[in-house]
């Protein structure tokens, strides 16, 4: 009996895994729930002590970004590094510029893209969907990473992304999916912030900054790649704050 019980684990794990992708009952959030929404998702991307962690999974959702651009246009996906310092590099193989210059822009917006969405399912009763998608994309990123380093950083996300489908109530990861989307956001402008600093302050390190690199293959200035990019992260900010909003016009 304990054997036929022990053995259907793993199918009900599964089971509940795949329905994660349908769509769960919309979270009622509350202004209360609303406020401590908000202020796990600053702590997790402001105070230095939570972003070394928090911070590395902005920097996947960067690299990733640049990899299914690549994918997209056709290119030749060479491999993704992945560093403890939040830093990347995605290695692609195009013959024309137009493919380069494609994946080459997307590192910087995908993050906030990324956090709108989630945002929004988890708003709108697909948190569960989200997380499980979330967790098969990182998975399936595991066969285009060279490092250990990051081999361990992207299965530890896919891992807790799987864990939270499969341990947290379906009418509770829609808050968990918003605190991440917000948090993603945040982790958004500050890697903008990041950018501005190389260009303004640190222009030694300008070869590692993808307006810069942008900017050799194109000859557009790299000030134009960074307000395209600031202008995507900003638009991501208000498309998600509109269901926030409407929370907080309801109470008041």
């Amino acid at each position: 009996m304990a054997n036929d019980e022990l053995s259907g684990v793993p199918g009900d794990l599964w089971q509940k895994f795949i329905s994660g992708f349908g769509h769960a009952e919309i979270p009622a959030v509350s202004i209360g729930e609303l406020i401590v929404v908000i202020l796990i998702a600053t702590v997790l991307s402001i105070p230095r002590s939570t972003w070394k962690y928090f911070g590395l999974l902005a920097t996947v959702a960067h690299e990733l970004g640049h990899a299914f651009a690549a994918l997209m246009s056709g290119q030749r996906l060479g491999g993704i590094t992945l560093r403890l310092d939040h830093s990347g590099t995605t290695m692609s193989f195009s013959r024309g510029r137009f493919p380069a210059v494609w994946s080459g822009f997307w590192g910087y917006p995908v993050p906030a893209l990324t956090g709108a969405a989630m945002v929004l399912a988890g708003f709108n009763g697909w948190g569960p969907a989200a997380m499980s998608l979330g967790a098969v994309i990182l998975l399936a990123a595991l066969v285009f990473v060279r490092n250990a380093v990051g081999i361990l950083i992207v299965a530890a996300a896919s891992l807790l992304a799987a864990v939270l489908v499969l341990l947290v109530p379906a009418h509770f990861t829609g808050h968990v999916v918003i605190v991440l989307g917000l948090a993603l956001l945040v982790a958004a402008v500050r890697d903008l912030g990041k950018l501005l600093q190389v260009h303004l302050r640190r222009r030694d390190q300008l070869p590692t900054s993808d307006a810069y690199l942008l900017y050799r293959a194109t000859s557009i200035p790299s000030v134009i790649w960074i307000v395209l990019f600031a202008a995507l992260v900003g638009g991501s900010w208000f498309i998600a704050w509109q269901p926030v909003s409407r929370i907080l016009t309801a109470a008041t």
